[in-house]
């Protein structure tokens, strides 16, 4: 009998995981849901704000070729959003461009990913799918060109990454600010790491403003933005790029499937808590397993696969090690990284080129021991 798998969400999971599962699991058919066309690279979303960097085909790729070796029997694609699961009769409802439909399942695997806090971001998949986004990016393109003054609102990752952009490009004829709420930027890592960054911005004309919240934000007549700060002043800047954080894409699900953040609880064979005999399951962002970062999700996924595997073989599942050793890669400007940190020029190799939505990437770990980084953290996975 053929064992209907379905995943919910096509990004740096959700993409692997169907490759991986249609070429490892046997008398099964992968259905794979997404609320998009296009894959987007979201990785280079701090320097595809920048004009000329990259064109559309370089960042945005269309899902159904990468798929166009597989039979019909072994796999479907539906171009849809998720808006119900039932654990009960084992369905998921799924509303399509022309319609609305029920899709059954025997295993379903969440990997829906995240979004950003900031609605109407430019640094992950929206509501309006890649064509939105890509008008998106276009428009910031072209007010990176003509502005004088830039904020950078929060400095995690990915607000060091582009305000480090920024400044290779820009430094020495815009002003170029970074704000944290914070006493340093990147919280979390070493101290040696924060310095060496601190240092490498300075040195591209980038202003950092610490221990300080962009409490609110208002749009001028002039189309320019003006930003309320915690210490009582105003500054009206030409483009506003907020970076703070990420959400699950969980709101579709059962209450009893999210924890109070709105993550997916997973136990340590990556079902989904509480409804263990279900054949729910769930990876990447959507899971409380790990950091929301791209890597730990690779890793979740080559374990995942060998797990729905022995289980569809009557076996044991084996349970996953989640790994909390840093995986950040940054990048600052075009030049540098910080110290003793993977760079850019890795981070597209690892995830190079076409090879993702095709099932493959330059050195594969089956064993999912690779090392990688984040650019933009988390995954675009709707």
């Amino acid at each position: 009998m053929t064992e209907t798998i379905l995943i919910l969400g096509a990004g740096y999971v959700g993409l692997p995981l169907a490759h991986k599962l249609l070429k490892t699991v046997k008398n099964a058919k992968v259905t794979l849901v997404t609320s998009t066309t296009h894959f987007y690279w979201n990785m280079a979303a701090v320097r595809a704000i920048i004009p000329g960097q990259y064109t559309d085909d370089k960042i945005f790729q269309e899902i159904a070729p990468g798929f166009k070796s597989y039979s019909k029997s072994s796999f479907e694609l539906i171009h849809g959003t998720a808006t119900a699961v039932d654990p009960v009769t084992k369905s998921v409802s799924i509303t399509t461009p022309t319609s609305k439909i029920e899709q059954s399942y025997d295993t379903l695997i969440l990997a829906t990913g995240s979004r950003p806090i900031v609605e109407n971001s430019h640094w992950k998949l929206g509501p309006g799918g890649y064509e939105a986004l890509r008008t998106k990016l276009h428009e910031i393109q072209d007010v990176v060109k003509k502005a004088k003054t830039i904020v950078v609102g929060g400095a995690g990752v990915t607000g060091v990454e582009t305000a480090g952009e920024l400044g290779f490009e820009y430094g020495k004829g815009k002003e170029i600010l970074l704000i944290t709420a914070g006493p340093t930027i990147l919280p979390g890592l070493p101290a040696k790491v924060i310095a060496f960054a601190e240092s490498k911005l300075k040195a591209l004309s980038v202003k950092i403003i610490s221990s300080t919240k962009i409490t609110s934000t208002s749009t001028t007549a002039e189309g320019k933005t003006s930003l309320t700060l915690s210490d009582g002043s105003t500054k009206v800047v030409d483009l506003y790029l907020p970076s703070v954080g990420v959400v699950a894409n969980t709101e579709f699900l059962p209450a009893g499937m999210r924890n109070e953040k709105g993550d997916v609880p997973v136990n340590a064979f990556l079902r989904v808590k509480g409804y263990e005999n279900r054949g729910i399951w769930a990876v990447g962002d959507v899971s409380d397993c790990q950091p929301k970062q791209i890597p730990y999700g690779q890793k979740q996924v080559a374990h995942l696969v060998k797990n729905i595997d022995l289980v569809l073989k009557s076996k044991e599942p084996v349970p996953y090690k989640p790994d909390t050793t840093p995986m950040i890669a940054v990048t600052l400007g075009r030049a540098k990284g910080t110290a003793g940190w993977a760079t850019s020029s890795c981070l597209a190799r690892w995830y190079g080129g076409s090879n993702l939505w095709k099932g493959e990437r330059e050195g594969d770990d089956e064993d999912g021991d690779g090392d990688g980084g984040g650019g933009v953290q988390g995954e675009s996975g709707t």
